[in-house]
């Protein structure tokens, strides 16, 4: 019944008529009853409604007709807002002319009322291409339109410089603001343009100039030829080196004649290298070309030429007379010193060839001396056990001898014999330690804890009835720390030091042995009030075969100390000297003081005396050299002992089973016949009877991993030749710690090696 597009004065009357016809049928009812009523009250409220709209139309009316009003108003403000630009400035809105302003408008006052709203954004394009005022663009204006809707996306703008009668210049700008608006701007840059067209000049002009200026005063003559090989400039120089006057070289003047003068005037020799026809091709073919030639006055001219962007060239001349003269002179010294070289290196050649042959035969001869060093150093290493042997067995044999002969006359002799065996025994031992330290084997030293308590003891033990025959006292500090050094070697090279002392020590004299500890070094000493040391001969004494001035000859053969530096040097450890002579001499060697289990070392000076006690046990003997087994056999049974005397492990065990029981202790030497070797032995006859048998491993191998072997097995070791006082002290302590259920055992006891 009512539309709400008809005006709010036809809706309000409507209403107005709606009612009355609901009132008039109100009161035609005959009864009031409780339908009527409810039509009657329907009938009020949908008047409010209709009221309340009226109202809400009449304020949206209101409101409408403010927008409108509003919208003019911004409409003038923006027009306004527009003509005050000093750009050009026109809105399209779905591709047609919306508003612009009035200098937009004037830009082409011939076409003024074609630029009106309703102008298509096309139309635009081309009614500027076709304006009167149009000269030119950059790129062209038709095409402006394309690069405009390609851009409608991405908000880029689209801009072209166009020229206009009146040497005008505009910047056409176009960007897409939304996907209906397009914002157009013509801003004037005329004032740009004619200010960077004036600069250019002025810069251009300047530049001429200064071109000009750098032309006329290089030191090089240059001039330039046109396409049709014509003069067309050239500065001062370039007469100069031609040595033409000014008015000959006139604008214009072809090449050809230039070249044609030069030779009637003998300023250039004749030479077919001049033609122009020539210089022209290779110019087309290479784009320069160079030159070197002579001119009639002997001077030398460097010619080069250049092709110039319009076909024609750039000629340089330089007088290059003195620096070809001076390369000439250099090349002719050149060539003498190259002539001087070449002799030399001939003799240099010859020379080398003569150092090579020498250098291969001192190579042969170092081939043969290492050869023989090694054959040398191999064979006394290899035969230290056949060397040691009988050696070994003779000192068995002379001792039971010298026991048997103590009440005889012939005891002087055999104590004699016992004194020349126990040098040879000393000069073989230095020889083999010298030979081993030779050959830089890495089993020759092992490095480990060491019981300064051991060595010295077991020094003291060895030296002190040699001392006690000589009338020398000897003193031992005793010492309970332990230092990281080779038992073998540190014993060693103690022992050659005392050696040394008691030797060259007169009767009644004195060799004290001891250790100092400085921070985390100790430093063992020894002291004698012998003959001294001159300072000269301090350095050398410590090298082979060498003795002071002040030794008696036939004293030794001077290979004591040179085992001892050797063995510190390989070591690690300081060995120095003081000494004055006619006072005496303090031999040091410094070592690293480490930490160790003091429990796990028995020290050798706590073994029991027993030289006046009878060996009275049985006592498996394995060895297989015959006179070594002959006279421990011997020199045992002399002291006691009931020997089983075998050359095998298969022999012992024969032995011990024909016995029924196991033997005190076992004495095995470390390598027997066919591989076998005394740790097996041991280690069989210990498993057959079930018995934790003593057991002493004799040998001529000093290797650490023998050692180990050793002292994995609880054997003790001893090398050979053996010290029979030491042995004879070992048995009866060995024996009698088994008997007694003792736990510790010396892990290593030797001879020489101390061990």
């Amino acid at each position: 019944m009512l539309n709400p597009e008809d005006p709010a004065e036809l809706q309000i009357a409507k209403q107005a008529k709606i009612i009355d016809a609901l009132v008039r049928r109100a009161n035609r009812q005959k009864d009031v009853g409780p339908s009527a009523f409810r039509a009657f009250q329907s009938a009020i409220e949908l008047r409010q409604r209709v009221m309340e709209q009226s109202r809400d139309l009449e304020r949206a009316t209101t409101e409408l007709e403010s927008a409108r009003y509003e919208r003019e108003q911004t409409r003038k403000s923006l027009v306004k807002a527009l003509s005050s630009m000093e750009e050009g400035f026109a809105l399209f809105t779905d591709g047609q002319l919306n508003l612009c302003n009035d200098l937009f408008q004037t830009i082409f006052p011939d076409v003024p009322e074609l630029v009106s709203p309703g102008l298509d954004l096309a139309q635009f394009f081309t009614l500027v291409q076709n304006s009167g005022q149009f000269v030119s663009s950059d790129r062209g204006v038709s095409d402006m339109l394309d690069t405009l809707l390609s851009n409608c996306h991405t908000g880029l703008v689209s801009s072209e410089v166009i020229e206009l009668l009146g040497d005008r210049w505009y910047k056409l700008s176009a960007q897409y603001t939304s996907t209906e608006n397009v914002v157009i701007l013509l801003t004037d840059i005329t004032s740009v343009v004619r200010r960077n067209r004036d600069e250019k000049e002025t810069l251009i002009d300047r530049q001429e100039d200064y071109l000009q200026a750098v032309f006329q005063n290089m030191s090089s003559g240059l001039c330039t030829f046109s396409a049709d090989t014509e003069i067309m400039m050239h500065n001062a120089r370039f007469r100069e080196i031609l040595n033409l006057p000014h008015p000959l070289l006139r604008p214009r003047m072809p090449v050809q004649n230039l070249l044609d003068l030069m030779r009637a005037r003998g300023l250039i020799k004749a030479d077919d290298e001049l033609k122009v026809g020539k210089w022209q091709h290779e110019l087309k073919s290479r784009g320069w070309l160079r030159k070197r030639v002579r001119d009639g006055a002997d001077r030398v001219l460097d010619i080069q030429a250049n092709q110039l962007p319009d076909g024609g060239f750039l000629v340089e001349l330089k007088d290059v007379t003195l620096e070809a003269r001076a390369t000439e002179t250099l090349e002719n010294r050149v060539m003498e010193r190259t002539a001087e070289l070449t002799r030399a290196n001939e003799k240099l050649i010859r020379e080398y060839e003569e150092k090579a042959r020498v250098e291969e035969a001192l190579r042969v001869a170092k081939e043969r001396a290492e050869a023989a060093v090694s054959s040398k150093t191999r064979f006394l290493a290899a035969a230290s056990h056949d060397l040691l042997q009988p050696i070994n067995a003779a000192k068995l044999m002379i001792s039971t001898l010298m026991e048997i002969t103590r009440d005889t006359d012939l005891h002087e002799m055999m104590d004699r014999l016992d004194g020349a065996f126990g040098s040879a025994e000393q000069l073989l031992h230095s020889l083999l330690d010298i030979s081993r330290l030779e050959t830089a084997d890495p089993d020759t030293v092992s490095p480990t804890s060491v019981s300064l308590a051991s060595v010295i003891a077991g020094i003291h033990g060895d030296q002190a009835l040699v001392a006690e025959k000589n009338n020398v006292r000897l003193d031992v500090v005793s010492c309970s720390e332990f230092v990281h050094s080779d038992s073998v070697y540190l014993l060693r090279s103690i022992q050659n030091l005392v050696v040394n002392a008691i030797q060259y020590t007169e009767p009644g004299g004195r060799v004290l042995v001891g250790c100092r500890r400085r921070g985390d070094k100790i430093v063992v000493q020894v002291w004698d009030t012998g003959i001294g040391i001159a300072r000269k001969d301090q350095a050398r004494v410590f090298e082979e075969f060498t003795r002071a001035d002040n030794v008696t000859f036939g004293s030794g053969m001077g290979l004591g100390l040179s085992v001892v530096d050797r063995a510190c040097r390989l070591l690690g450890h300081k060995l120095s000297l003081r000494s004055k002579p006619g006072v005496g001499s303090v031999f040091s060697i410094e070592m690293d003081r480490v930490e160790a289990d003091r429990g796990a070392i028995e020290p050798l000076d706590l073994l029991p005396h027993t030289d006046d006690m009878s060996l009275d046990h049985i006592v498996l003997v394995i060895e297989n050299d015959k006179d070594v087994l002959f006279g421990t056999t011997l020199w045992l049974e002399q002291n006691g002992a009931s020997v089983l005397p075998a050359r095998s492990t298969e022999e012992a065990m024969r032995f011990v089973t024909d016995m029924g029981m196991p033997p005190d202790i076992i004495l095995a030497d470390y390598q027997l016949d066919d591989g076998d070797t005394g740790v097996n032995a041991i280690r069989q006859i210990r498993e057959m009877t079930q018995t934790h048998v003593p057991a002493i491993l004799i040998t001529a191998d000093r290797s650490e991993s023998l050692r180990h072997a050793g002292l994995r097995h609880d054997v003790s070791v001893m090398t050979k030749p053996v010290k029979l006082s030491r042995l004879r002290s070992l048995i009866v302590w060995k024996v009698h710690r088994d008997l007694t259920g003792m736990a510790s055992t010396p892990t290593k006891v030797g001879g020489d090696s101390g061990g």
